[in-house]
């Protein structure tokens, strides 16, 4: 028997999951191509982060406030609105002529992203049976995990045997098809959300559990960008591999982020909050073993791949948690949740990124897992002691709807 709502439930999944390949290319492309833009506009490694800390900034920015504008429009309008909008951000990249006309590009690309996502998590989540909205919003994110697994390489491989330029290039053309995939596949009849205002920002802010949320979910998913923003020259550097290597290590790094997407969405059904410690602490174990690998370039692919695994694994189960906790304590600003905590996401990969920067451009490379680790346990720790209030104050409803406390 289905699970779905609706009959085009599934098709609905699939348009979104091709958009967000689209868009999750786009996000991470310049990880790749980190050392090719360095060399283009004679630029340091630091600057040239700000192609990944810069776009989540726009994302930040973007999604609350987009997500207003576009809250009377219907989403199938707002959808294929987004998608124009991050073809003319890619492509103005693609012609840029300075570091910061490119760099202006990506926040244009940004806003289509914020806004996307949060609206697509909504429909995801409300397609599907109530059981099944994780695996939904999963399928739905499986876009962003795909494009670490072919996307980014392949943009990569562009970049390094012809032009990087040509690698946003490619992007725009996914996004073409994410726009005719939208058109085609995503039904006309989704209902419009209720209106929007940016006074919702402070009823989702205003809320204890809901900050919170957000504050763990910059901190946890931020960390592993730490290290992740510099990825390619951590394995060309410091473990020796060659820039053709690196391209399939890429891909393989992106399959170990889908499965782990995969198995993130499966746990996180049914008890969100526990699956987001237990990811935490794997996706903090792992980037520690990085810290200790450098010196062994086998042991130190093996931790950057634990990295990948863990990396998305948490990525359901926050944005469930998010959807779930307005919906019980602001169920008049839902939309506005859902796209303060995509902002979360992206605030968390500014952040990682930014002092990636710091750390590469007045300490050192090799010191950047560690700063990623301290930032997942703290977000670990926030969450464990959530857990422990919860597990009391459920034992104690218990208590006292007993039969037994009666007497």
């Amino acid at each position: 028997m289905s699970t779905s709502k609706t009959p085009n439930a599934r098709l609905t999944l699939l348009a979104l999951a091709i958009s967000s390949f689209g868009i999750g290319s786009t996000e991470f492309i310049s990880v790749g191509l980190l050392p090719l833009i360095t060399n283009e506009f004679g630029i340091t490694l630091s600057t040239a982060g700000l192609t990944v800390s810069i776009y989540a900034l726009g994302v930040t920015i973007g999604a609350p406030i987009l997500t207003v504008l576009t809250s009377r429009l219907d989403r199938k309008k707002v959808l294929l609105l987004v998608m124009v909008l991050f073809i003319v951000g890619n492509l103005w990249v693609a012609i840029a002529p300075t570091f910061t006309l490119l760099l202006i590009g990506r926040i244009i690309s940004a806003f289509a992203h914020g806004v996307f996502m949060s609206i697509a998590a909504v429909i995801a989540a409300d397609v599907v049976a109530p059981n099944k909205r994780a695996s939904a919003i999963a399928f739905m994110f499986t876009g962003l995990t795909l494009a670490t697994v072919s996307g980014v390489p392949l943009g990569t491989f562009i970049g390094q045997v012809t032009d990087w330029r040509l690698s946003f290039i490619f992007i725009v053309i996914i996004g073409i098809i994410g726009l005719i995939s939208n058109a085609l596949l995503v039904p006309n009849n989704l209902t419009k959300s209720e209106p929007i205002s940016l006074s919702d920002i402070g009823k989702v802010l205003s809320n204890f559990r809901m900050l919170l949320i957000l504050f763990i979910t910059a901190m946890g998913y931020g960390g592993v960008f730490v290290v992740y923003t510099y990825v390619s020259p951590i394995l060309e550097n410091q473990m020796g591999y060659s820039p053709h290597a690196i391209v399939v290590i890429l891909v393989v790094y992106g399959i170990c982020v889908a499965i782990g997407n995969t198995i993130g969405g499966h746990f996180a059904n049914t008890n969100p909050l526990r699956a987001i410690f237990i990811f935490f602490i794997g996706l903090a174990l792992t980037l520690l073993g990085v810290y200790f690998s450098f010196d062994s370039k086998v042991i130190g692919l093996i931790m950057v791949l634990a990295v990948g695994l863990f990396m998305f694994m948490n990525v359901p189960g926050l944005q469930l948690y998010a959807v779930q906790l307005s919906e019980k304590y602001v169920p008049a600003a839902t939309a506005m949740a859902s796209a303060l905590n995509i902002s979360a996401f992206n605030i968390g990969i500014f952040l990682g990124s930014y002092v990636g920067g710091l750390i590469v451009q007045y300490q050192s490379l090799d010191n950047t897992p560690l700063y990623g680790f301290l930032m997942v346990i703290i977000a670990a720790s926030i969450t464990l002691a959530w857990m422990i209030v919860e597990n009391k104050q459920n034992v104690c409803t218990a208590k006292e709807f007993s039969p037994l406390s009666k007497n």
